[in-house]
């Protein structure tokens, strides 16, 4: 028969194995579990192994400190300009206080979920259609801001708040769609009419530069037309200047030569000519002849003046 003091030992041993098992505690990580004594709050629990007072310590909540995230449902809302859109979002947050988390607030997520709620339909609801489809950025970085500063009491940390996507009606969107064409036809008319503005400033430039250049050209050619006719001027001054002072020379016999040759070559150009197919004869022979006979006298006469310049050059040594 097992004795008394056996059955008391045992039930010692069992006892200490009970309050052993009941006052150790081992929490996981990424959880914080917290610590009540008689219903109140003592102490939280991070991560590890950790000793309670049995049967006077009791564990309260159990805290997930990891980051959540959970969708917002989706909602109506009526923009500054009076268009109804359906807008839905997801929420990033982590609890930073499991003391807080767990006592301040009933419901942790459905409180962040009823906020954002409220605040999409306040933020959205004070801009315009184009500027909500438009600055969907702004309303995430509002949100985040106001929902961040509203939570922290409850040891919570949003880190992100994004709109998943922001549905106008039916309507609106062909609506929409219609203004998009119109714009792009707008801007593309806008682009061919200063691209046709410019081809007319070019070629208008392009004319310019060429009426330029031509007036110059214009300028240049009489210029040398009128320094050609000034040579032949001078030159015709030159030779009148010549015949004038063989003429002084030379009396009638010069002047018959003159003439005789401007005679003679008059007389080959009707010759030559095309249309001169029958050429009579003689016109004025006499003075034809004469024309000859001056020619003759001038060549004497030079010929005269060049014996005496010869005899003339020969006497100058013999009288040295």
């Amino acid at each position: 028969m097992i004795s008394g003091a056996l059955i008391f030992v045992l039930a010692v041993v069992l006892v200490a194995l009970v309050l052993i098992f009941a006052g150790v505690k081992t929490v996981n990580q990424g959880t914080n579990w917290t610590v009540e004594r008689f219903g109140r709050y003592t102490r939280t629990l991070a991560p590890g192994l950790h000793f309670i007072v049995p049967f006077i310590d009791t564990i309260g909540r159990k805290m997930n400190m990891q980051e959540n995230v959970f969708d917002i449902p989706a909602q109506k809302v009526i923009t500054k300009d009076n268009a109804t859109v359906q807008v839905d979002a997801v929420a990033f947050y982590q609890v930073i206080d499991a003391a807080r988390a767990a006592y301040e607030v009933q419901n942790l997520q459905l409180a962040i979920t009823n906020l954002v709620l409220t605040n999409i339909r306040s933020v959205m609801g004070n801009m315009a259609l184009d500027e909500a489809l438009s600055k969907r950025n702004d309303i995430n970085n509002t949100l985040l801001a106001v929902i961040d500063q509203a939570t922290s009491p409850w040891g919570v940390k949003v880190l992100r708040i994004e709109v998943k996507d922001i549905a106008p009606p039916e309507d609106i969107v062909v609506a929409m769609g219609r203004q998009m064409k119109a714009e792009r036809e707008k801007r593309a008319t806008i682009l061919e009419a200063e691209g046709i503005r410019e081809s007319s400033i070019q070629r208008a430039q392009g004319e310019k530069q060429s009426a330029i250049l031509t007036a110059e050209g214009r300028r240049e050619a009489a210029f040398r037309d009128a320094e050609a006719r000034e040579r032949m001027a001078e030159a015709e001054a030159k030779a009148t200047s010549v015949v004038a002072e063989a003429i002084a020379g030379n009396g009638v016999q010069a002047t018959n030569y003159f003439l005789g040759t401007k005679y003679v070559e008059a007389l080959a150009k009707m010759g030559s000519s095309t249309n001169a197919k029958v050429f009579f004869l003689p016109v004025e022979a006499t003075g034809v002849m004469a024309s000859i006979a001056g020619i003759g006298e001038l060549a004497k006469e030079a010929q005269a003046r060049g014996v005496e310049a010869t005899r003339s050059r020969g006497s100058v040594p013999n009288a040295g």
